[in-house]
């Protein structure tokens, strides 16, 4: 049985540690794996990972103390920041050491890098007769510098995995005279729900993190018109972030504390129970390198609204078939059609019926034989 590492900064919240998770599990009853872990921010990772997968953590006892340097920096606290600084130096030299370390020492027959510097890590210090994979979740967003930092990072990996159709595109051009060949293979729904949404309970659902690239102070501001308009719905959204104060100030100055619920962190089968309940899916991203989300809203049937500039919304939602893509971030243009969904529930449900169609691609089954293919080649 081959030996597949996977390579993580940490196993808490966030996307990019929710598909490390994902993979793991998936990939556990055909292969012998293990995380490679710096960080333990937890004393359990905050998904769900099957016992027989093989966790390290590299650094104990240490996290990432930038927001407390950064902080004592602000707060004139001169002392502090020092100490704090000294501390993430020795942090930052830790990761480092011991993440090149474990890639020097590792036995394993694959190893799958989640970050650039991993990437670059992997490139350099991977020993020969190992098949290297870099794993990119993040958009570029044109960033000249950032594909410049992805593309060198690359340049002695065997494959670089992108979770989207247009990434592989854009990064196959960058690197098409390079060793590292691009791969597409999409993030995966774990579960699939047999009970669908009816379609007929009169709430907005979001789901994500708080934070400033996720634009959920737009979706308040949204609701603003909502509560006005349709009066009778509610809106839930579920996730943590550090925008979660600023947000809870917006709802409580604009008072709209029962029409929005802020639910925070909440595990799947929570999710899974409020989807079942919802009627119209809301995204009000700036920026979304894949959309899990709107998977996972559709595979309950229920039709996505999200504002174009969201990439990988751009990949999941076919403006008119399953749900509304809006250019330029247009506000009237989001309620018009946010309208026109509550206003018709057999729209809704043609919608949500195409919805579940657009799902069938990323069944967890079909992504498994595209890791199998691609985790074979050596």
């Amino acid at each position: 049985m081959k030996k597949v590492s996977i390579l993580a900064l940490h196993l808490g919240f966030g996307g990019i540690e929710r598909c490390i998770a994902s993979l793991a599990n998936m990939l556990v009853p055909y292969y012998e794996v293990e995380i490679i872990c710096i960080y333990k921010l937890y004393q359990e990772p905050a998904f769900s990972i099957d016992p027989h997968v093989k966790i390290h953590y590299l650094v104990q006892n240490r996290k990432p103390n930038e927001q407390e340097f950064y902080q004592a920096l602000s707060n004139k606290k001169l002392i502090t920041a020092l100490k704090e600084g000294v501390k993430a130096a020795k942090t930052l030299y830790l990761k480092k050491h011991k993440m090149i370390e474990a890639i020097k020492k590792s036995d394993a027959d694959i190893m799958i890098a989640t970050r650039d510097i991993f990437d670059e890590w992997l490139s350099l210090y991977g020993r020969e007769n190992v098949l290297k994979i870099g794993w990119e979740h993040n958009h570029h967003h044109q960033n000249i510098q950032y594909v410049k930092t992805i593309v060198c990072s690359c340049k002695n990996l065997d494959y670089l995995v992108l979770v989207s159709k247009d990434l592989k595109n854009f990064y196959e051009k960058e690197m098409q005279n390079m060793k590292c060949k691009c791969i597409y293979i999409p993030n995966t729904l774990e579960k699939i729900p047999d009970t669908l949404s009816r379609l007929n309970q009169k709430r907005f659902i979001s789901i994500g993190r708080l934070t400033p690239e996720k634009g959920y102070d737009d979706l308040v501001d949204l609701a603003i018109s909502f509560s006005k308009k349709f009066k009778d719905w509610h809106l839930d959204i579920v996730g943590d972030g550090k925008e979660r104060k600023n947000l809870e100030e917006q709802i409580k100055k604009n008072h709209l504390e029962s029409y929005i619920t802020l639910h925070g962190f909440q595990k799947s089968d929570y999710i899974q129970k409020l989807l079942n309940q919802s009627s119209i899916y809301l995204m009000t991203s700036k920026t979304e390198s894949f959309g899990i989300v709107l998977l996972e809203a559709m595979s309950h049937g229920i039709p996505c609204i999200a504002y174009h500039c969201a990439e990988g919304a751009r990949e999941i939602i076919q403006s008119g078939y399953n749900g509304y893509l809006i250019k330029n971030r247009n506000k009237e243009a989001y309620i018009k059609k946010v309208s026109d969904l509550v206003n018709n529930e057999d729209i809704r449900k043609e919608l949500g019926a195409h919805a579940r169609k657009t799902i069938e691609p990323y069944r967890q089954e079909k992504v498994l034989l595209s890791w199998k293919s691609l985790l074979e080649r050596n």
